[in-house]
């Protein structure tokens, strides 16, 4: 790897963009239900789940949680574990491609293809975090 490619990822600014980056769409859907918590009950009501509310308190809690977790690096694993256990959840939930005719079915499995993707870059972060092996091999 280039001295100039380590010496940047290396910085400390660096991680701490890495991980708003990753966890962007948590935090800033929590943020979302925090101010505009009808929206966020109508959500849960839009996917079936009951009661709306409580549902809705859970994912804000889970997603901004989860995301203060991942971006301080102190137990990285677990709020990236709790996000990606998250939206692996919301597929079945929300994204029931299966069950759909095209072209949504093809639309929503592009959207699983990415919630995927992302859960394999919260896999990355709680093995690469503050507790994870990515710093002790070199």
């Amino acid at each position: 790897m280039p001295h100039a490619i380590i010496a940047l990822v290396q910085k400390r600014w660096f991680g701490l963009f890495a991980r708003l980056v990753l966890t962007f769409v948590f935090w800033s859907a929590g943020l979302a239900g925090l101010f505009d918590f009808p929206a966020k009950v109508a959500e849960m009501r839009a996917v079936g789940l009951m009661p709306a509310e409580a549902f809705a308190f859970a994912v804000t809690a889970v997603q901004l949680g989860g995301s203060l977790l991942v971006l301080s690096d102190r137990w990285t694993w677990l709020g990236a574990g709790i996000l990606g256990v998250f939206l692996a959840l919301t597929i079945p939930i929300a994204r029931p491609f299966w069950t759909m005719d095209d072209p949504l079915r093809t639309q929503e499995f592009y959207i699983v293809l990415e919630h995927v993707s992302l859960i394999g870059g919260l896999m990355t972060a709680a093995w690469g975090g503050r507790e994870g092996s990515f710093r002790r091999v070199r």
